[in-house]
């Protein structure tokens, strides 16, 4: 038998269940594989919302995860670059499994330098961030910024810009400044107003603009970014009305380039945190806040010892303080980290500051749009 992630209903992270099925047997070209981690990505909860784009719903009772790093347990006929026993990477259907059957053609080796949980999660992520960068062919005379970059593909797109040389701002909350100093980008903080925000920050043209975060387009565009070199994941509104371009995962040869470069110390994919499967909700309820610094994983190889006396605690300390009151004097809170990627939040939001900030405008404000008013010199 084997244990996997399902959902039988969309919705939030609470719809999804363990359930015990049976052990999956690798057809012809197929691989069966016992997954020891498995990376989760956005895209994974706009598909459980039920928000995937036209042609791909998920059909109910859906499976979960396209990720995963484990090892080859058995083999089905015509197989021949794997055996038993091979320490493996890829992607597959279902992933968020025990066991999972995947296409041969989807493996690679995994390289004895990369630890299981980054290799469970560079499939997605890491191929995006390459095809990314290199469809763009990103040099030394680019500045791009990236959205979300402080994310799984945000933060290593960033790095493979910064390999080739080209200067990057990027966005996140005020929180990871200091993680994107480290990988030499400009951090920005969500919020309205980012293209002026960008042009105070650097006098050079913006030639690129990777907006994995969802609902930044329309700041792209007043950046004077050509379409073509505007790519977004899951917003398909951008794409309609603005005609920027869908960046996709790559095939097996990306994935070994990326993997490559990450064994060889040339990038770093930080992992955020590691959640078992049976905490498959909350770890999607930490990917849906997009406050993590890195990727979500599931790691279903956790490692314990026989008489262990000394356990990670399932409820981390930070979790402790939360809606505990403190004195203090009281502060206006304003949500700093936008909703997941590609739901038209960020877009929303913003229409609705402009519609506020006309609707607050006072007759002294209309008076300074008459055409007879003389206007002031600027102070220097």
């Amino acid at each position: 038998m084997s244990n996997a992630v399902r959902f039988t209903a969309y919705g939030g992270p609470e719809v999804l269940e363990i359930v015990e099925v049976e052990a999956p047997l690798p057809k012809p070209g197929d691989v069966l594989v016992e997954v020891y981690a498995t990376g989760l990505n956005p895209a994974e909860s706009a598909l459980r919302r039920g928000e995937a784009r036209a042609g791909r719903p998920a059909e109910l009772p859906a499976r979960q995860g396209r990720d995963l790093a484990g090892v080859v347990i058995a083999t089905g006929p015509g197989v021949e670059r794997f055996s038993r026993g091979d320490e493996v990477m890829g992607w597959g259907e279902g992933t968020q499994a025990s066991h999972v059957v995947v296409p041969e053609t989807q493996l690679m080796p995994k390289p004895a330098g990369i630890p299981w949980e980054v290799a469970g999660s560079l499939a997605t992520a890491g191929t995006m961030a390459w095809n990314a960068v290199e469809g763009l062919a990103l040099g030394p005379n680019d500045t791009v910024v990236i959205t979300a970059a402080a994310g799984g593909v945000g933060c290593l797109a960033a790095q493979f810009a910064r390999l080739h040389g080209a200067a990057v701002i990027g966005t996140s909350a005020e929180a990871r400044f200091d993680f994107l100093r480290q990988f030499g980008i400009q951090p920005l903080g969500y919020g309205p107003g980012l293209a002026a925000r960008v042009r105070v920050t650097t006098s050079a043209p913006i030639t690129a603009f990777l907006d994995f975060l969802g609902g930044e387009a329309e700041e792209a565009v007043e950046l004077g970014v050509p379409a073509g070199r505007v790519l977004t994941v899951l917003d398909e509104e951008a794409i309609d009305e603005h005609g920027v371009a869908r960046v996709e995962p790559g095939d097996l040869v990306a994935l070994g380039r990326v993997s490559a470069a990450v064994a060889a110390k040339q990038v770093r994919l930080p992992i955020a945190d590691v959640f078992a499967m049976d905490d498959v909700a909350a770890a999607y309820r930490a990917l849906d806040r997009r406050d993590a610094a890195g990727k979500i994983v599931l790691g279903l190889r956790t490692v314990e010892y026989p008489g262990q006396r000394v356990k990670e605690p399932a409820i981390k300390e930070q979790d402790v303080t939360l809606g505990v009151p403190t004195p203090h004097e009281r502060l206006e809170a304003v949500e700093a980290v936008p909703a997941a990627i590609g739901d038209g939040s960020v877009r929303r939001r913003h229409r609705e500051a402009r519609q506020q900030a006309d609707a607050d405008a006072t007759p002294a404000d209309a008076e300074t749009d008459r055409p007879d008013r003389v206007e002031e010199e600027p102070l220097p």
